[in-house]
């Protein structure tokens, strides 16, 4: 008995006029892609031929060798192994130079690259267009008529409203710790700065921190979905309110929010933020001044609960300018110097953005001679920027002194913020409500690690932990 074997040509020929030709080109598109993603990955490997890696399978990258939970730890393994500058290779024709090098930072923070449209394109929904995600002239346009907003006169009555938010925190705290000592953080601080931001962009008074937690702590997204729902409605109401030359008697009767400079800003030509530009900056400026601050404060109060002696030289020092904590305002915030020192050292070791990218708009040149082409994705990871040994001296160790008046390091060696002229336009915002928490917070309470549950720390746009972020909290008299 034969045993008959189809042949390609065989089996095209048994099949029907039509599908024989749409098989072809099946066939022919499959071949054509397959040839761009050669050459494609051809090309990477000449544009990156200066920046070595570690070993990579041709197709899937080093995402075959990489888990999950390990991503930070195989991120500093990097930093020490390859200087400056490492290719993370996704899979076989798509490719990131991460970044880790302050020279290097200098040089593409110093540039005008938009941001990779990759890494962001999923936020367009819910934030929309604002300044995070604009690039170009549009950005710059936006940059300009949002700057008046951030500053220190519309700051300043801010103070009062952050204190207020955490004492509504702390209040809740001293309520839950009479039952269990052990607390998750992040879910409570998140809501806070929810309730801060409500307060700050809309004026919007309280509601924020009640009823949105789940038993284990964990934040209820749906407080933050019902906000930015919110947000229409209220832009609405309030352009309804406020006709021209109103700003003055609005700042009469009370503080000016971020939603009244917002109203009132003007580009060049004289025309105004459209509906749709106003909803995306002010849900830009929650988000960011949301989940980034809560972030930055959580990982603070870690640090310092894991550093007693470093806490209680924070705390000393603040009852030695607020007393009882009844009343902290704009002017004391500058007279904290030790706890200032504290609060950038966990900033540097927790930075609440691992990362940003960019996207390479023309060749670059770094200071060591190495090039890029146009078109290379960068990742600019101020994690191991603040983790490299190259940069910081045991970069591992909780030392505020790094940070003590008159030390001298580099203008890009510390970067919570970011750098250049895409920085972070809510910084001093973000640095007045970290000082406000943490003051208020080492008045009424002692902080220790929770040993049992330690952080397992998540990289991906804010840093948080994959088990939270827990404490023993216990009143002080």
């Amino acid at each position: 008995m034969s045993v008959s074997v189809l042949s390609p040509t065989r089996l095209l020929g048994s099949i029907s006029g039509p599908l024989q030709v749409a098989a072809l080109l099946g066939l022919l598109l499959l071949l054509l892609k397959a040839a761009q993603l050669y050459l494609r990955r051809q090309w990477l490997l000449k544009a990156l031929q200066q920046f070595p890696s570690p070993p990579s399978h041709w197709l899937f990258g080093h995402n075959q060798k990489s888990q999950k939970d390990q991503v930070l730890q195989e991120l500093l393994k990097r930093v020490e192994e390859f200087p400056c500058a490492c290719p993370n290779w996704l899979w076989g024709s798509r490719t990131i130079l991460t970044v880790y090098d302050p020279d290097y930072m200098k040089v593409i923070l110093g540039r005008s690259d938009p941001k990779n449209p990759g890494a962001y394109r999923f936020l367009a929904p819910w934030i929309g267009y604002g300044l995070l995600l604009l690039n170009g002239p549009m950005w710059f346009q936006h940059r300009r008529m949002l700057t008046p907003a951030f500053h220190y006169d519309i700051l300043k009555p801010y103070v009062g409203l952050m204190a207020d938010s955490v004492q509504v925190m702390l209040d809740k705290w001293e309520e839950l710790i009479s039952q269990d000592s052990h607390l998750e953080i992040f879910g409570h601080v998140s809501l806070m700065t929810l309730d801060t931001i409500m307060k700050c962009a809309f004026s919007q008074q309280g509601g924020h921190q009640t009823d949105r937690l789940t038993p284990d702590g964990r934040r209820n997204h749906r407080a933050c979905q019902l906000t930015h729902q919110h947000t229409d409605q209220v832009i609405k109401l309030r352009k309804a309110q406020m006709q021209d030359g109103e700003l003055e008697k609005v700042r009469q009767r009370r503080h000016l929010d971020f939603l009244d400079i917002l109203l009132f800003a003007r580009m060049e030509n004289g025309s105004r933020f459209s509906d749709k530009d106003l909803r995306a900056e002010v849900d830009t400026f929650m988000f960011e001044g949301h989940d980034t601050t809560a972030s930055g404060i959580s990982w603070i109060l870690y640090a310092l609960a894991a550093h007693p002696e470093h806490q209680q030289r924070c705390r000393e020092e603040i009852q030695s300018l607020l007393g009882d904590g009844t009343s902290i305002t704009w002017n004391h915030l500058d007279q904290m110097p030790y706890t200032t020192m504290c609060i950038k050292e966990a900033l540097r070791l927790y930075p609440p953005i691992p990362g940003v990218s960019r996207e390479l708009s023309k060749p670059i040149t770094f200071p060591d001679g190495r090039s890029l082409p146009k078109g290379i994705v960068v990742s600019l990871s101020f994690y191991g920027l603040h983790h490299n040994p190259k940069v910081w001296r045991n970069p591992e160790v909780f030392d505020p002194s790094r940070f003590a008046p008159g030390s001298i390091r580099h203008s890009h060696a510390f970067l919570p913020f970011s750098g250049g002229s895409r920085n972070c336009i809510g910084k001093q915002f973000a640095m007045m409500e970290l000082k406000v928490a943490v003051a208020l917070t080492l008045l009424r309470f002692e902080l220790a690690p929770d040993p049992s549950r330690v952080p397992i720390l998540s990289p991906v746009i804010v840093l948080n932990s994959k088990n939270g972020i827990h404490l023993q909290l216990r009143k002080l008299l």
